[in-house]
């Protein structure tokens, strides 16, 4: 029987896989927006879908960026593999949420957006609940670098998540995805900006 492959050995075939899924999420954003630009006609735009549009790609490249941290697991096991893989899955969820297949139902993308919000931020709030499993299967000490803030930020955007759920309030919802692009942003170049 031959050894096991090294953990550096297998993050790349993991990285990859990983990649493949994030990779189909950034093409069904990009292939949306091209839409939008080569038929602008076609469907009545919404700001607040345009702009979690924009919140989600950026997500997808962090995400592409972050999960480089998992370098650092010595010990692979399939539970962790799977885990990370449905992690990129539900990423990929949420832009087919944005972009569907066919609008021949609604009369615009707030309409869609408003119609499937119980979907998008059921599976948003996940993710953060997600991100909190990732952060710890790259250590304790990784988790423990993102401070206070953290425990704070996570149980806040889920909450949102649900508030969003639950009200069509416009206003509300401009406020949360302006929110959220300006956390983002400040969060990435704050804690992310470079890697090790």
């Amino acid at each position: 029987m031959e050894p096991l492959p090294a953990a550096h050995e297998i993050f790349p075939h993991i990285r990859l896989v990983m990649g493949m899924v994030i990779g189909l999420g950034v093409t069904r954003l990009l292939s949306g927006v091209a839409r939008i630009v080569q038929h602008p006609g076609g469907y009545k735009l919404y700001p607040v879908h345009l702009a979690w549009v924009a919140s989600l790609l950026l997500t997808l490249v962090h995400f592409w960026w972050w999960e480089f941290g998992l370098f650092q697991i010595g010990h692979w096991t399939f539970e962790i593999y799977f885990f990370i893989i449905g992690y990129a899955i539900v990423l990929f969820l949420l832009c087919a949420l944005l972009f569907p297949d066919s609008m021949q139902d609604y009369s615009g993308y707030e309409e869609f957006f408003f119609a499937r919000r119980g979907w998008f931020f059921g599976l948003l709030a996940a993710t953060y609940i997600l991100d909190i499993i990732d952060t710890l299967i790259k250590g304790r000490a990784h988790f423990a670098d993102f401070g206070v803030e953290y425990l704070i930020r996570t149980p806040l955007f889920v909450a949102l998540c649900i508030a969003a759920i639950w009200t069509s309030n416009r206003r509300f919802h401009m406020a949360f995805v302006a929110f959220t692009l300006v956390y983002q942003i400040v969060w990435i170049l704050r804690l992310f900006d470079t890697l090790g």
